[in-house]
């Protein structure tokens, strides 16, 4: 009867010191936010998207350029980049961190024991009695456990749930951007290849004009003079300076990729010399939802969760805490004897409760330093959201525009290789000179290195697109989720614990 008297006095007084405290502290009691966007306008659809096209909805952004090469160099970035294996070492890590995080929701016992074992001889009338043997153990048992009673310690576990969360989504995003820059560095090689055998085509044509310039100038041709010597020999010069600068480019492109598959950068990886066509469009009326499976956005998100959690933590840390210890020890000659004893072991039990009073006014600052911790995410993640709503915008926009600049390219490019025949065909006929050939070559020439790195382009902002969105035009459900390998790595992790 004593015993639940005490008991319900001394609840009774933790409510009476939490009341006080609440009344003295109500500033600090206002609940921090956890939820993202509450500021941010979503929009319902793209404003850069075209509104007359309604193009089908692509199943991997990936797989839609059709190029089995590129699906295997993936593969095997995603195997061996040195970056993605260090991301998913730090994600096993966060979940260890995360199981660390709860274990003070749960009694702390430790054991302590000790043995001893001797003998001795004691001397009776000048002699030594024979062996005197003696043993001595020793066994001991602490217990503590903070009761969570206003549910701090839930809270920093959530936390640590939610810092996760957020180390999921950094791991998601580390192998999202692999991915893109893998598939960008091998557009970049095709296309630096492209260059070269172009390059190389340009000079061997330059060659070949200037040979025949130098002759007929040597021959005495009047048509020729020194000066389109001059010229010819300016543009073989010109070709190949511009092919070693295509070839470094080249070499750089096959490092470039190489690092990202984990390979020494030796410049050996070979690429091809077609670049993949452009997958179909940009479907119109793309749902702004989709950003919000951004992997840096989710993250952002659960760091806002995480935050709030940890400002109604430290919050709590105000309120009084209640921990029960209990410990008990037993020594005995006998070892059987100590181990048939658990009740004395244990006979200590004890229950203490603690309440900051005074401590400079640190408590409250920290307090206080939480939540204003808390607003300051709240604008970063709505300025992160803003940043990729710009990005998305930007891609569409830039998509639009660099489609109208290839259609007016093919037009200058048919009208080069036009000029560039009948230069030639005149200047056989006699009818212009060696001038306007040259003219009408450096024309074509400009046209169609300006050809490839355009359509590189395009490739470039659809990649950039699919990382913007976060992955392709599809929005993720229960029947078309995510497809990466996290999943699989959280099973490996959670079975590791097992």
């Amino acid at each position: 009867m004593f015993e639940r008297v005490l008991s319900f006095s001394f609840v009774l007084i933790l409510g009476v010191v939490a009341t006080q405290l609440v009344s003295c502290n109500s500033a600090l009691y206002r609940h921090p936010v956890d939820k993202e966007g509450e500021d941010v306008p979503f929009p319902d659809l793209w404003q850069s998207a075209d509104e007359n096209h309604g193009g089908a909805v692509l199943d991997g952004w990936v797989k839609s350029f059709e190029d089995s090469d590129l699906n295997e160099i993936i593969k095997e970035a995603l195997a061996h980049n040195r970056n993605i294996l260090q991301a998913a070492a730090q994600l096993k890590a966060a979940k260890e961190g995360a199981i660390i995080s709860r274990a003070p929701l749960f009694p702390s016992l430790s054991a302590n024991g000790s043995g001893s074992a001797g003998g001795v001889k004691v001397r009776e009338a000048g002699d030594l009695s024979d062996w005197q043997n003696g043993e001595n153990y020793s066994l001991s048992l602490n217990l503590s456990w903070e009761i969570d009673l206003w549910g701090r310690l839930r809270n920093i576990h959530q936390a640590s749930e939610y810092d996760y969360e957020a180390s999921v989504a950094d791991y998601r995003a580390a192998r999202l951007s692999l991915v893109a820059n893998t598939a960008k560095s091998w557009m970049n090689l095709i296309t630096a290849q492209k260059q070269v055998e172009l390059a190389e085509k340009t000079l061997n044509s330059f060659q070949a004009n200037f040979r025949i310039t130098e002759r007929n100038y040597k021959a005495g041709d009047l048509g020729t003079s020194a000066l389109d010597v001059q010229f010819g020999r300016n543009n073989v010069a010109s070709a190949e300076r511009s092919l070693i600068s295509r070839k470094l480019s080249r070499d750089e492109a096959r490092r470039t990729l190489e690092l990202l598959l984990g390979r020494y950068p030796a410049a050996l990886i070979q690429g091809r010399n077609t670049l993949p066509n452009l997958p179909i469009e940009v479907p119109a009326g793309l749902p702004s939802e989709l950003l919000m499976r951004r992997p840096d956005l989710v993250a952002a998100a659960n760091d806002l969760k995480a935050s709030a959690e940890r400002a109604l933590a430290t919050k709590k840390s105000l309120l009084p805490s209640i921990r029960l210890t209990g410990s008990g020890s037993v020594t005995s000659e006998k070892l059987a004897e100590l181990v048939s004893d658990p009740v004395t072991i244990a006979r200590n039990i004890a229950a203490s409760i603690s309440q900051p009073i005074f401590e400079g006014g640190e408590l409250a600052a920290r307090a206080r330093q939480s939540f204003h911790t808390n607003e300051a995410l709240v604008q970063s993640f709505a300025n992160l959201a803003l940043r990729a709503f710009r990005e998305v915008e930007s891609a569409l926009a830039r998509d639009r525009s660099l489609k109208l600049q290839e259609q007016f390219l093919n037009m200058e490019l048919n009208q080069a290789n036009l000029a560039e025949e009948q230069a030639s065909r005149q200047y056989s006929e006699g009818i212009v000179g060696i001038l306007s050939v040259l003219e009408a070559q450096r024309r074509a020439v400009n046209a169609r290195f300006a050809m490839i790195s355009l359509q590189n382009e395009r490739i470039q902002n659809r990649i950039d697109l699919h990382l913007a969105l976060g992955g392709d035009f599809e929005v993720p459900n229960e029947d078309n989720p995510i497809n990466d390998e996290t999943e699989s790595l959280e099973l490996r992790v959670e079975s590791a614990e097992d």
